[in-house]
């Protein structure tokens, strides 16, 4: 066995406790050649087929087979019975990318730095796809919402991948379903039509469940049997589309020979600490979730592991089980150990969360170890969890050991960490940026993170902050329902709370110019701009709200503003063109105009612009030879030979006109509704 070298901080080992694990390990490689370590042997397991199952937002303490008694979870339950349960797995993140990036990479997200929606997995970062396929393994990767979308949200996750099942760029359909998320048997369906197309292996297939986030809506019967317990509902439909999976595994012939590992990426806080989805706080709530791994023909089944291990683990597991070198200067370290029946020490756990910042609220962090958690927060938090297993009792003081000690473990962790601190907020579309609001979540062109405050511990602490999360979270699901008047209600709510929150103002401000308010609208949006007068984006959504309000002078000097920040707006330029032809300066409109043109080349709305610009300066001549080239191919909008038939007349090219005319009229009249 190759053994990692690990980031993780080991807080609290004696020289004998070094010596116990030296030797437990010593003895386990001598182990693993014999039938008694119930492990594979390297040499035969290098062309096991390897099955990664991840359920999104599953806490552990909702399923079945780690004691809950109100769920029936077959599936995971079966896994359980013929493999080995770790009743102690955590993750690192309480966020679908970062926590996913952990998982395929064996990394802190303080070391892939993928802090953030977006943020590409550096290609300096390792993946276990990668190091698969480079054993000739086919590597297929199957996910359940678009979070995951290697296009969008989560890119540089399909390396390493022969098949990454990515959402289409343009669905074909509005519904929640199949333009954002997919329902566990359609990816399970997926999987399975790839896996009998590419029958031929090993394989190592990786299957993302989405169901259990939030919106809790699981499909008949779940939505019935579990009524007043819709999350439930949802863990059990995705049992469901995992039971078929596994079935499919059996009728293959796959099933007894495959390592299959099934794992939450992160809980869910369901109101404990006030919390009521997750990404905002680091509590067991959102951390503690189940793991599960079944080896290939396991002898010793059944088995139970209580110590503390992480989701880091996952890949040098993996790697170590096949007999595949483990890349060094991992953050986690191998399962076998464990696997192998070996009384190895618990593993230390760290945690951070970066999402708060996007609220413009201080990043946490935190290590958990020897029975207690610490929090690093504004106001930091000690947990004895032992005595106090719901971390309900803050036993934080600052000259206290056991804070000094592990406050000490996460600087140490953060001295050594490359990318902490170092990511950049995601540059991602306004179209992906609508697909987070879908999922839930704000993009990073809602808050402004307050990257600039040299010390995030003066920024206020989420701990504070948590309703007014809640009430944005719940904005962002009610209007992706299309519930505007339950969405404003929440935004509202948050102004209560804090009326200078620049999230709800803006949500506000655009709501209400979707319904022409834009008085309304413009009131918001000022409030939002004077709060960052240095954002381009908020001083051209103020300037669009001005414009339509018919405050023309006024847009015109939010538009002049916010160019000054950022030149190369082209939908500013347009913007600003049109309220200089409002205010009668055409020749300042042929200007802005122009330099749309230049940003887009190819945009026929600029053409457009530009040609009314040059035939209200009666630039006739100039007109119509741009709209001569527009109209070769735009020939189907009625509004270019409407302006054609103008720059005709101008040039006295009578006959030109009228047919430009007739041609204008007879496209309006096939564009009516019949």
């Amino acid at each position: 066995m190759i053994v990692s070298q690990s980031h993780g901080v080991n807080v609290g080992c004696d020289t004998l406790d070094v010596m116990r694990i030296f030797f437990a390990l010593l003895c386990y490689q001598f182990a693993l050649g014999s039938a008694a370590a119930g492990l594979p042997e390297p040499d035969q397991s290098s062309s096991r087929n390897v099955f990664l199952v991840t359920i999104d937002t599953l806490r552990a303490d909702h399923v079945h087979c780690y004691g809950y008694n109100d769920i029936q979870t077959p599936a995971l339950d079966q896994l359980a019975a013929q493999g080995i349960r770790f009743t102690q797995a955590f993750t690192p993140s309480p966020i679908t990318n970062s926590s996913h990036a952990s998982i395929l990479t064996g990394l802190l997200p303080s070391s892939h730095g993928v802090s953030d929606f977006g943020v590409p997995l550096a290609a300096a970062n390792t993946t276990l796809a990668q190091l698969l396929q480079k054993r000739d393994y086919r590597t297929a990767a199957f996910i359940g919402a678009v979070i995951l979308d290697s296009k969008a949200l989560a890119p540089g996750f399909d390396r390493g991948f022969d098949f990454y099942d990515n959402f289409p760029v343009q669905a074909d359909t509005k519904s929640h379903w199949g333009r954002i998320e997919r329902r566990g048997m359609e990816v399970v369906q997926h999987a399975e039509t790839w896996l009998s197309a590419h029958s031929a292996g090993p394989h190592f297939v990786w299957l993302h469940l989405y169901d259990p986030h939030d919106p809790y809506e699981p499909p008949p019967p779940y939505s019935t049997i579990y009524k007043d317990r819709l999350y439930d509902g949802e863990i059990a439909y995705a049992d469901s589309a995992l039971s078929h999976f596994l079935a499919y595994l059996k009728k293959q012939g796959w099933y007894e020979g495959a390592l299959i590992i099934v794992v939450g990426d992160h809980g869910e806080g369901l109101g404990e600490h006030h919390e009521d989805t997750h990404g905002i706080f680091l509590y067991d709530s959102t951390t503690h979730v189940p793991l599960i791994v079944k080896l290939p023909s396991q002898s010793d089944e059944g088995k139970t592991v209580d110590a503390q291990v992480r989701t880091t683990d996952i890949m040098p597991t993996i790697l170590g089980l096949l007999g595949i070198a483990v890349p060094a200067n991992l953050d986690g370290d191998s399962l076998e150990p464990f696997l192998a029946g070996f009384d190895a020490a618990p593993r230390t756990v760290f945690g951070q969360t970066d999402y708060p910042l996007r609220f413009g609220w201080a990043p946490l962090r935190s290590v958990r170890t020897e029975g207690f958690k610490f929090i690093e927060a504004p106001k930091p938090e000690l947990y004895d969890l032992h005595n106090d297993p719901s971390e309900s009792r803050n036993h934080y003081v600052p000259w206290d050991g056991t804070v000094q000690k592990l406050r000490k473990a996460l600087a140490e962790l953060s001295a050594k960490s490359p990318a902490l601190g170092k990511t950049s907020p995601a540059a991602v579309s306004a179209s992906t940026i609508e697909e987070l609001h879908a999922l839930g979540y704000l993009g990073s062109a809602d808050a402004h993170s307050a990257t600039d405050v040299p010390e995030p511990s003066l920024l206020p602490d989420p701990k504070d902050r948590i309703e007014e999360q809640n009430l944005l979270h719940a904005a962002m699901m009610a209007s992706e329902d299309g519930e505007t008047d339950k969405a404003r209600a929440a935004l509202e709510k948050v102004l209560q709370l804090d009326e200078n929150s620049v999230v709800a103002l803006t949500h506000l401000g655009r709501m209400a110019m979707a319904s022409g308010n834009y008085a309304k609208a413009a009131g918001y949006l000022r409030r939002v701009r004077d709060a960052h007068p240095n954002d381009a984006t908020d001083s051209f959504e103020y300037a669009r709200a001005l414009e339509l309000c018919g405050d023309l002078p006024g847009a015109r000097d939010a538009l002049l503003e916010s160019l000054k920040l950022n030149s190369n707006q082209f939908e500013a330029r347009l913007a600003l063109g049109r309220v200089y032809l409002g205010l009668n300066d055409a020749n300042a409109a042929e200007d802005q105009f122009e330099a749309a043109v230049l940003l887009q080349p190819g945009s026929s709305e600029a053409q457009i612009a530009l040609a009314k610009a040059l035939i209200r300066q009666k630039k006739f001549a100039d007109a119509v030879e741009l709209l001569e080239t527009v109209a070769e191919t735009s020939n189907r909008d009625p509004e270019i030979f409407e302006l054609l038939a103008q720059a005709y007349f101008g040039v006295g090219r009578r006959q030109d006109a009228q047919r430009a005319q007739l041609r204008a009229k007879a496209l309006r009249k096939s564009k009516r509704p019949q």
